[in-house]
C-alpha cells in the first residue's frame, strides 16, 4: 500500500492506495487561514505540518495498512524557505499576494522586456504567481532573512521533505505537536513538476534554470533536482522505534520502503492519463480554472499564445506539457448564480437543464452555455495545436454536466470527447509516480472510466 498527502488550497486530503489503486482510506479537513507580516491571508504553516504528521503517524500505527511508500501532492508557486537547521524562517506566502510595482519594475528593467521572459519561461508573467518572483522579493525586501536561507522549497518537496525526516528518525510521528525542526539525515531536494511550472525560474528553451536565477544568487538556494525514485529508502532508527510505535512493533516489521519527493498537483493529475492511455490526447481538466493540458505538443509558445493565458507545464520526467487555461468554472458559478436570481429559481436549477429546454430559466442557461462551450474550444485548440490530437478527456465538475459534453462534442467533431472519472486523480498520480519503487503488480488496465460523446 502507499500512503498520499494530496494538499489542495482549501481541502488537505491523507488517501491510502492498495496495490490495484484502489482507494481504501480516506480523510479531508480544512485548516483555516492565518495572517502573514502584511496583513494578508496565508496558510499556516505549523498547523499543516502538524496535521500531516499527526495523520502519518496515524495510518502508519493502523494495523489494517502495510505502508510500503509514502508521496504527497500539493498546489504549487509556494516557497518553504529554511535556515541551516531547517526551520521554517517566513509564512508560507500565498501565491495571490500583491507584487510591488516598484519590484516589477526593477525586474523586468534588468532581465525583461517581459514578453522574452516569458517565452523563455514559458508563462505569463503572473507576479507572485511566479514563485521565483517571491524569491526575488524576499532577497530585496527582506534581505536579513534571505541571506539566512539555507534551502528554498516548493510546498510539495518541504512536505516530502518534512515526512522524510520523520520517517528517518521517528520524530514527531506519534504527537500532535507543531515543532517541525527537520532531524539531519533527511535529503531536501527540488523537482521538476514544481520548479518549471509558471515559476520564471526555468528556461524552456535551455532545459535548465534561467540565468536570472544564476546572476541573483537564487540557483544555490535549491538542493539537487531529483526524480521520484531518487530518494534513497528511509531508514528508522531502531532506537527511535518506539517513538514511533507505541504497539510495540518491532523495526525489522516497519514496511515504509519509499518516501517520494512531492509533485504538483496539476502535473500529478495528468499521470493516470499517460499511464492509461498511448495515443495523443488532451485532458481538459475542470474546476474554477478550466485547464487543457497536452503532453503531445512540442511546439514552443508564441507571444499570441502566452497573451492568451498559455504556458507549459512539465511531468515528473521534465517533459513539457503545453497548456491553456480557461476562466471557465468562475464564469458558470457567476452566470448560474445571475441566472437563478433573475429567473427566482433554485441555485441547481441547471443541474438538471438538458438541450430541449423546458423553462424560460433552462433556455437562458443554454445559451449562456453555448458561448461559454465555445470560448472553452478555442482555449482547448490552443494546446491542441498542429499535433494529431483524436481524444479529448474531460475531468473534474463539467464531466457531469450533459449540456457541457454535448456542446464540446459538437465542436469537435473530428475527435471523440470523453467524460473521463478517476477517482482522485491527483493523489493516484503521486501514487503511480512511485509504482516501481514499491508495487510488483502491474499497473491496471482500468484506472479510468470513460463515457463517449457525439453530436448533440
Amino acid at each position: 500500500m502507499i500512503l498520499v498527502f494530496d494538499i489542495g488550497k482549501t481541502n488537505k486530503k491523507c488517501l491510502v492506495f492498495d496495490a490495484h489503486y484502489r482507494v481504501v482510506f480516506e480523510e479531508t479537513t480544512h485548516l483555516p487561514e492565518i495572517a502573514d507580516e502584511d496583513g494578508d491571508p496565508c496558510e499556516d504553516l505549523a498547523l499543516l505540518s502538524g496535521w500531516l504528521l499527526e495523520t502519518c503517524s496515524k495510518v502508519l500505527q493502523d494495523e489494517r495498512f502495510e505502508i510500503q511508500a509514502v508521496n504527497c501532492t500539493a498546489y504549487g508557486a509556494s516557497f518553504v524557505h529554511l535556515d541551516a537547521e531547517s526551520r521554517p524562517l517566513t509564512p508560507l506566502y500565498n501565491y495571490l499576494k500583491p507584487f510591488p510595482e516598484n519590484l516589477h519594475g526593477q525586474f523586468f528593467e534588468k532581465y525583461g522586456p517581459e514578453e522574452k521572459m516569458a517565452l523563455e519561461t514559458a508563462s505569463p508573467v503572473l507576479g507572485s504567481l511566479n514563485s521565483g518572483l517571491q524569491l526575488y522579493r524576499l532577497k530585496y525586501e527582506r534581505p536579513e532573512v534571505f541571506r539566512k536561507i539555507k534551502w528554498s522549497l516548493h510546498l510539495p518537496q518541504y512536505l516530502a521533505f518534512l515526512l522524510e525526516s520523520a520517517l528517518k528518525c521517528g520524530v514527531g510521528l506519534n504527537s500532535s505537536h507543531t515543532d517541525t525542526t527537520l532531524e539531519p539525515g533527511a535529503t531536501p531536494a527540488s523537482e521538476i513538476t514544481s520548479i518549471g511550472c509558471h515559476t520564471m525560474l526555468w528556461d524552456f528553451q535551455k532545459n535548465g534554470y534561467h540565468e536570472w536565477v544564476k546572476a541573483e544568487g537564487l540557483e544555490e538556494k535549491f538542493p539537487a533536482l531529483l526524480q521520484p525514485s531518487d530518494l534513497p529508502v528511509p531508514e528508522m532508527s531502531p532506537a527511535r522505534t518506539s517513538q514511533m510505535t507505541p504497539r510495540g512493533i518491532h523495526h525489522s516489521s516497519f514496511i515504509v520502503h519509499h518516501s517520494g519527493i512531492g509533485l504538483h498537483d496539476s502535473s500529478a493529475a495528468l499521470i493516470p492519463y499517460l499511464a492509461g492511455f498511448r495515443e495523443p490526447f488532451v485532458l481538459l481538466s475542470t474546476g474554477t480554472w478550466c485547464i487543457s493540458m497536452n503532453p503531445f505538443n512540442r511546439e514552443p509558445l508564441t507571444v499570441s499564445e502566452l497573451q492568451q493565458d498559455c504556458l507549459c507545464y512539465l511531468t515528473f520526467e521534465g517533459k513539457p506539457v503545453k497548456a491553456a487555461r480557461y476562466f471557465g468554472g468562475n464564469e458558470h458559478e457567476n452566470a448560474v448564480q445571475q441566472l437563478a436570481k433573475q429567473h427566482d429559481v433554485s441555485p441547481d436549477f441547471h443541474k438538471n437543464a438538458r438541450l430541449e429546454p423546458a423553462s424560460p430559466a433552462e433556455t437562458d442557461y443554454l445559451q449562456f452555455m453555448r458561448q461559454l462551450v465555445k470560448k472553452q474550444a478555442v482555449s482547448t485548440r490552443l494546446a491542441i495545436g498542429n499535433t494529431a490530437v483524436r481524444q479529448i478527456f474531460v475531468d473534474g465538475g463539467f464531466s457531469k454536466n450533459e449540456i457541457f459534453m454535448r456542446l464540446l462534442a459538437a465542436e469537435f467533431p473530428e475527435m471523440e470527447v470523453f467524460a473521463a472519472e478517476v477517482a482522485q486523480a491527483t493523489a493516484l498520480g503521486a501514487a503511480l509516480a512511485l509504482h516501481d519503487c514499491w508495487n510488483e503488480q502491474p499497473v491496471p488496465q482500468h484506472l479510468i472510466s470513460l463515457k463517449q460523446y457525439g453530436n448533440p
